[in-house]
């Protein structure tokens, strides 16, 4: 079998609603050299018995005990074969153009060990929504990383297999078993390697054009699934305090004001905005950066806040798409 150029990892646990199209948008790519490596992490519904319909020869499916979204993508990596590893998460999708642009900056650009582009946002239903992930696409530093993730989601990456395997560790308790992503997090996973892979190992990080992912939003739990992920956040400072202490003596209050003020707006469009207001007031108590460097944001950010809170919900959510108006969420 010819080896692939891509090895595209994807987690599958309990998505039987979202994994199909997932799939698809895969096979829909305009460049076809690649391995779709499904990993079963474990779950009980019907999504593995869709993912073996399809019968694809790129196709591999890999059984698993649960191991979180962490563990199964590290396994995944691990039987990557391609030069490129792209991640995409069962409830996600691609534009069809997505590979295709992702190899030809990755093949022109020897220094760039990860490449990402912009998002747009849909919600469970896979409707479109007005916001959208348009980061920072160069010259991105330690610093860019820490406080504004450019990355932005876990299916934007297209990653450099050399590049993954020079930061990669022996799983704690099972030797010989790599870990690329650190298993012990359930949340900010992401993050974490990222900073680890800038800071560490000193790999670059590049964007390109356009907005080729789809990245799903679900709501439900709002407060604590918030507030977990905030305290995943942190054990990821704490995490890297301890290898880069004078980093985030120097960046660590601009990055948590950041990721405040993130988490306050994803409140806002999930319509809690007595808490998106809690945390603006500790975000602006702990820096006030993203108020002097993204005024308008910020602003818009409390005003839309106030408006979930103190206003009926159809005026809330006209006040949203103009609030929003296809700009970046973060």
């Amino acid at each position: 079998m010819t080896k692939p150029a891509i090895s595209i990892v994807m987690p599958v646990y309990n998505v039987e609603h979202y994994v199909s199209e997932a799939i698809e948008s895969v096979l829909a790519q305009t460049f076809g050299n690649f391995e779709l490596i499904i990993v079963d992490d474990g779950g009980s519904d019907s999504s593995v018995d869709i993912c073996a319909s399809y019968a694809d020869p790129r196709i591999r499916i890999i059984a698993q005990p649960n191991r979180g979204l962490a563990g199964a993508r590290n396994s995944g990596i691990s039987a990557a074969r391609g030069e490129y590893v792209a991640l995409l998460d069962a409830d996600d999708s691609w534009d069809p153009e997505k590979l295709a642009l992702h190899k030809i900056h990755l093949d022109n650009n020897p220094q760039v060990g990860v490449s990402y582009s912009g998002s747009r946002f849909m919600d469970s239903q896979g409707s479109p929504l007005r916001q959208a992930q348009r980061p920072k696409l160069e010259n991105i530093s330690v610093q860019d990383i820490l406080t504004r993730n450019p990355v932005g989601n876990g299916s934007a990456p297209v990653i450099r297999k050399t590049a993954l395997d020079s930061i990669a560790s022996d799983h704690p308790d099972e030797p010989g078993r790599a870990c690329f992503f650190d298993e012990s997090f359930r949340q900010s996973e992401d993050i974490e390697l990222w900073i680890r892979m800038a800071l560490t190992g000193g790999i670059r990080f590049e964007g390109i054009v356009g907005l080729l992912t789809n990245y799903r939003v679900v709501s439900g739990g709002l407060s604590a699934n918030i507030a977990a992920q905030y305290d995943s956040w942190n054990r990821v400072m704490i995490k890297t305090m301890a290898c880069a202490p004078e980093f985030i003596a120097q960046y660590g209050d601009e990055a948590r004001a950041y990721q405040l003020r993130y988490l306050a707006r994803r409140a806002v469009q999930m319509g809690d905005g007595a808490f998106a207001l809690i945390l603006l007031k500790e975000a602006f108590a702990i820096s006030v950066k993203p108020l002097v460097r993204e005024p308008v944001k910020s602003v818009f950010t409390f005003l839309a806040a106030a408006a979930a809170r103190y206003l009926p919900t159809p005026f809330v959510n006209r006040l949203a798409d103009g609030w929003t108006g296809g700009r970046a969420l973060r």
